[in-house]
Protein backbone atom coordinates (compact mmCIF):
# COMPACT_ATOMS: atom_id res chain seq x y z
CA UNK A 1 0.00 0.00 0.00
CA UNK A 2 1.36 3.42 -0.98
CA UNK A 3 2.11 6.12 1.57
CA UNK A 4 -0.54 8.40 0.01
CA UNK A 5 -3.28 5.79 0.35
CA UNK A 6 -2.28 5.02 3.92
CA UNK A 7 -2.35 8.72 4.77
CA UNK A 8 -5.83 9.07 3.27
CA UNK A 9 -7.14 6.12 5.26
CA UNK A 10 -5.71 7.48 8.52
CA UNK A 11 -7.20 10.89 7.78
CA UNK A 12 -10.59 9.35 7.06
CA UNK A 13 -10.38 7.27 10.23
CA UNK A 14 -9.75 10.29 12.43
CA UNK A 15 -12.84 11.96 10.97
CA UNK A 16 -15.10 9.22 12.32
CA UNK A 17 -17.29 10.59 15.14
CA UNK A 18 -16.40 7.78 17.58
CA UNK A 19 -12.64 8.29 17.15
CA UNK A 20 -12.90 12.05 17.52
CA UNK A 21 -15.04 11.65 20.63
CA UNK A 22 -12.56 9.19 22.15
CA UNK A 23 -9.65 11.56 21.56
CA UNK A 24 -11.61 14.48 22.98
CA UNK A 25 -12.52 12.58 26.18
CA UNK A 26 -9.01 11.16 26.54
CA UNK A 27 -7.54 14.67 26.63
CA UNK A 28 -10.20 15.78 29.12
CA UNK A 29 -9.46 12.82 31.39
CA UNK A 30 -5.70 13.47 31.22
CA UNK A 31 -6.28 17.13 32.04
CA UNK A 32 -8.47 16.17 35.00
CA UNK A 33 -5.85 13.72 36.29
CA UNK A 34 -3.19 16.41 35.94
CA UNK A 35 -5.28 18.94 37.88
CA UNK A 36 -6.01 16.40 40.64
CA UNK A 37 -2.32 15.51 40.86
CA UNK A 38 -1.31 19.17 41.13
CA UNK A 39 -3.85 19.54 43.91
CA UNK A 40 -2.37 16.52 45.69
CA UNK A 41 1.16 17.94 45.46
CA UNK A 42 -0.05 21.28 46.81
CA UNK A 43 -1.70 19.44 49.69
CA UNK A 44 1.48 17.56 50.72
CA UNK A 45 3.93 20.35 49.82
CA UNK A 46 6.32 20.75 52.78
CA UNK A 47 7.08 23.95 54.61
CA UNK A 48 10.78 23.77 53.82
CA UNK A 49 11.63 26.25 56.58
CA UNK A 50 10.72 23.55 59.14
CA UNK A 51 13.15 21.09 57.56
CA UNK A 52 15.95 23.52 56.77
CA UNK A 53 17.13 23.79 60.38
CA UNK A 54 16.09 22.73 63.85
CA UNK A 55 14.88 19.38 65.22
CA UNK A 56 14.52 16.40 62.88
CA UNK A 57 10.84 15.82 62.11
CA UNK A 58 9.24 12.38 62.16
CA UNK A 59 8.96 10.83 58.72
CA UNK A 60 5.84 9.31 57.18
CA UNK A 61 7.40 5.88 57.68
CA UNK A 62 7.97 6.54 61.39
CA UNK A 63 4.42 7.82 61.88
CA UNK A 64 3.05 4.77 60.06
CA UNK A 65 5.12 2.48 62.27
CA UNK A 66 3.83 4.14 65.44
CA UNK A 67 0.24 3.55 64.31
CA UNK A 68 0.88 -0.09 63.35
CA UNK A 69 3.34 -1.53 65.86
CA UNK A 70 0.82 -2.37 68.61
CA UNK A 71 -1.64 -3.91 66.16
CA UNK A 72 1.09 -6.08 64.61
CA UNK A 73 2.87 -6.88 67.91
CA UNK A 74 6.01 -5.16 66.66
CA UNK A 75 8.55 -3.73 69.11
CA UNK A 76 8.16 -0.13 70.22
CA UNK A 77 9.71 2.56 68.07
CA UNK A 78 13.42 3.20 68.59
CA UNK A 79 14.37 6.63 67.29
CA UNK A 80 16.85 9.09 68.83
CA UNK A 81 17.86 11.79 66.32
CA UNK A 82 21.45 12.98 66.44
CA UNK A 83 23.12 16.07 64.98
CA UNK A 84 25.20 15.58 61.85
CA UNK A 85 28.02 17.32 63.73
CA UNK A 86 28.18 14.35 66.11
CA UNK A 87 28.25 11.74 63.36
CA UNK A 88 31.86 10.82 62.44
CA UNK A 89 32.91 11.68 58.89
CA UNK A 90 33.82 8.06 58.15
CA UNK A 91 30.25 7.03 59.00
CA UNK A 92 28.64 9.58 56.68
CA UNK A 93 31.17 8.72 53.96
CA UNK A 94 30.27 5.01 54.24
CA UNK A 95 26.63 5.71 53.41
CA UNK A 96 27.49 8.03 50.55
CA UNK A 97 29.72 5.36 48.99
CA UNK A 98 27.16 2.62 49.54
CA UNK A 99 24.04 4.50 48.47
CA UNK A 100 24.91 7.52 46.35
CA UNK A 101 28.54 8.01 45.29
CA UNK A 102 27.69 11.17 43.30
CA UNK A 103 25.69 12.74 46.15
CA UNK A 104 27.68 15.99 46.18
CA UNK A 105 27.81 16.38 42.40
CA UNK A 106 24.15 15.91 41.36
CA UNK A 107 21.13 18.10 42.03
CA UNK A 108 18.98 15.41 43.59
CA UNK A 109 18.52 13.17 40.54
CA UNK A 110 21.46 11.08 39.35
CA UNK A 111 20.90 11.00 35.58
CA UNK A 112 23.84 8.64 35.04
CA UNK A 113 22.38 6.10 37.45
CA UNK A 114 18.95 6.44 35.80
CA UNK A 115 20.50 5.79 32.40
CA UNK A 116 22.16 2.64 33.72
CA UNK A 117 18.88 1.41 35.19
CA UNK A 118 16.99 2.03 31.93
CA UNK A 119 19.66 0.20 29.94
CA UNK A 120 19.33 -2.73 32.32
CA UNK A 121 15.54 -2.68 31.98
CA UNK A 122 15.73 -2.81 28.20
CA UNK A 123 18.35 -5.58 28.22
CA UNK A 124 16.23 -7.73 30.57
CA UNK A 125 12.84 -6.81 29.05
CA UNK A 126 11.55 -5.81 32.46
CA UNK A 127 10.92 -2.65 34.43
CA UNK A 128 12.42 -2.04 37.84
CA UNK A 129 13.05 1.10 39.83
CA UNK A 130 16.56 1.88 40.87
CA UNK A 131 19.24 4.50 40.94
CA UNK A 132 17.53 6.42 43.74
CA UNK A 133 19.78 9.03 45.32
CA UNK A 134 20.07 9.80 49.02
CA UNK A 135 17.90 12.86 48.34
CA UNK A 136 15.19 10.76 46.69
CA UNK A 137 15.25 8.21 49.51
CA UNK A 138 14.93 11.03 52.03
CA UNK A 139 11.89 12.43 50.22
CA UNK A 140 10.26 9.00 49.97
CA UNK A 141 10.80 8.24 53.66
CA UNK A 142 9.87 11.70 54.91
CA UNK A 143 6.80 12.54 52.82
CA UNK A 144 5.64 9.64 50.65
CA UNK A 145 5.11 5.88 50.87
CA UNK A 146 6.91 2.65 49.87
CA UNK A 147 4.59 2.30 46.86
CA UNK A 148 6.44 1.70 43.59
CA UNK A 149 3.82 3.07 41.21
CA UNK A 150 4.92 5.62 38.56
CA UNK A 151 2.81 8.43 40.04
CA UNK A 152 4.56 8.13 43.41
CA UNK A 153 7.90 8.17 41.60
CA UNK A 154 6.86 11.37 39.82
CA UNK A 155 5.99 13.00 43.16
CA UNK A 156 9.38 11.88 44.46
CA UNK A 157 11.17 13.56 41.53
CA UNK A 158 9.32 16.86 41.96
CA UNK A 159 9.82 17.01 45.73
CA UNK A 160 13.47 15.99 45.45
CA UNK A 161 14.25 18.89 43.12
CA UNK A 162 12.41 21.26 45.46
CA UNK A 163 14.29 19.96 48.49
CA UNK A 164 17.67 20.35 46.77
CA UNK A 165 16.77 23.98 46.06
CA UNK A 166 15.79 24.67 49.67
CA UNK A 167 18.10 22.57 51.85
CA UNK A 168 21.87 22.16 51.97
CA UNK A 169 23.53 18.85 51.17
CA UNK A 170 24.67 18.63 54.78
CA UNK A 171 21.09 18.99 56.03
CA UNK A 172 19.75 16.45 53.53
CA UNK A 173 22.36 13.93 54.68
CA UNK A 174 21.45 14.68 58.31
CA UNK A 175 17.77 14.01 57.59
CA UNK A 176 18.58 10.82 55.70
CA UNK A 177 20.78 9.35 58.43
CA UNK A 178 18.17 10.15 61.08
CA UNK A 179 15.09 8.67 59.39
CA UNK A 180 16.45 5.66 57.47
CA UNK A 181 15.16 2.30 58.71
CA UNK A 182 17.75 -0.12 60.14
CA UNK A 183 15.53 -2.89 61.47
CA UNK A 184 12.02 -3.52 62.75
CA UNK A 185 11.13 -0.26 64.49
CA UNK A 186 14.74 0.98 64.42
CA UNK A 187 14.93 4.36 62.70
CA UNK A 188 17.98 6.55 62.36
CA UNK A 189 21.65 5.77 62.75
CA UNK A 190 21.76 6.63 66.46
CA UNK A 191 19.00 4.18 67.36
CA UNK A 192 20.68 1.59 65.13
CA UNK A 193 24.05 1.98 66.87
CA UNK A 194 22.36 1.57 70.27
CA UNK A 195 20.25 -1.38 69.12
CA UNK A 196 23.07 -3.41 67.55
CA UNK A 197 26.09 -2.44 69.67
CA UNK A 198 24.82 -0.48 72.67
CA UNK A 199 26.62 2.73 71.73
CA UNK A 200 25.99 6.17 70.27
CA UNK A 201 26.40 6.81 66.55
CA UNK A 202 29.28 9.09 67.49
CA UNK A 203 31.23 6.00 68.62
CA UNK A 204 30.72 3.83 65.53
CA UNK A 205 33.81 2.29 63.97
CA UNK A 206 34.30 2.08 60.22
CA UNK A 207 33.38 -1.63 60.21
CA UNK A 208 30.18 -0.98 62.16
CA UNK A 209 29.24 1.85 59.80
CA UNK A 210 29.80 -0.46 56.82
CA UNK A 211 27.53 -3.09 58.38
CA UNK A 212 24.75 -0.54 58.92
CA UNK A 213 25.07 0.67 55.33
CA UNK A 214 25.03 -2.95 54.14
CA UNK A 215 21.65 -3.52 55.80
CA UNK A 216 19.99 -1.23 53.26
CA UNK A 217 17.62 -1.50 51.45
CA UNK A 218 16.07 -4.44 53.36
CA UNK A 219 17.16 -3.95 56.99
CA UNK A 220 14.45 -6.06 58.63
CA UNK A 221 15.79 -9.18 56.92
CA UNK A 222 19.43 -8.25 56.35
CA UNK A 223 21.21 -6.62 59.29
CA UNK A 224 24.14 -7.03 61.73
CA UNK A 225 22.10 -9.51 63.80
CA UNK A 226 20.77 -11.77 61.03
CA UNK A 227 24.06 -11.68 59.07
CA UNK A 228 22.45 -13.26 56.00
CA UNK A 229 24.42 -14.26 52.93
CA UNK A 230 23.13 -11.18 51.09
CA UNK A 231 24.17 -8.96 53.99
CA UNK A 232 27.72 -10.36 54.18
CA UNK A 233 28.12 -10.06 50.42
CA UNK A 234 27.11 -6.41 50.60
CA UNK A 235 29.50 -5.81 53.51
CA UNK A 236 32.35 -7.17 51.41
CA UNK A 237 31.33 -5.06 48.43
CA UNK A 238 31.29 -1.80 50.43
CA UNK A 239 34.52 -2.70 52.25
CA UNK A 240 36.43 -2.73 48.95
CA UNK A 241 36.22 1.06 48.82
CA UNK A 242 38.07 1.48 52.12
Amino acid sequence: MSFRKTKKKLKALTKLPSIKTTFRWSWRILLLVFIIDIGYLIGIWPNWAIYKTGPIQQSNFIRDYISQHQHNNWPALRWQPISINRIPKHVARTFIIAEDARFYSHSGIDTEALKEVMEYNFSKNRFIYGGSTISQQTIKNMFLSPSRNPLRKWHEFVLTIAMENNLSKKRILELYLNIAEFGRGVYGINAAAKHYWGMSASQLSLQQAIELAASLPAPVKHNPHTRTKFFLKRVNKISRYF
